[in-house]
């Protein structure tokens, strides 16, 4: 994970949306999954395609939060750390969701360069999957 530069733009506070707290719940019952049994045979968890995805989202929010006036500083990042430091995948693996976080990042730093009425949506749309997505990680493999 790089650092960018980022240019937020002030706005009219809105009354703020739970789902940023529900998406940290949801990934707090991620990260309680215990590490052993997260492996199958291959090495890789059974979600490691829900993981990579998840790893964009959080690139994602990362821009896109902050530049749409979210003053959540480098939260996103930080949910990314600490997803890698409960899972402590291999190097390969390590490398493949910081690559997936890079790309969610550099894909809407690309796109947007202010907030717009798409980068609100696609904002919400993220907080919405991702919230989803950990719920559905940790209930699917939470017990295994």
């Amino acid at each position: 994970m790089r650092a960018g530069s980022r240019t937020t733009r002030a706005m009219t506070r809105r009354p703020r949306s739970p789902i940023p707290m529900l998406f940290g719940l949801g990934l707090c019952a991620l990260l309680a999954l215990p590490a052993a049994a997260q492996q199958n045979s291959g090495g890789v968890p059974p979600y490691e395609p829900d993981l990579l995805k998840l790893s964009e989202i959080l690139g994602a929010l990362h821009y896109i939060r902050p530049l749409c006036g979210a003053a959540e500083g480098t939260r996103w990042r930080e949910e990314m750390q600490e997803m890698l430091d409960a899972e402590q995948p291999s190097d390969t693996r390590r490398g493949q969701l910081i690559a997936a976080f890079n790309n969610g990042y550099e894909s809407y730093r690309q796109v947007y360069h202010s907030c717009t009425a798409s980068a609100q949506l696609a904002s919400q749309r993220y907080l919405e999957a991702g919230a989803k997505l950990s719920r559905d990680i940790a209930a699917r493999y939470g017990s295994n």
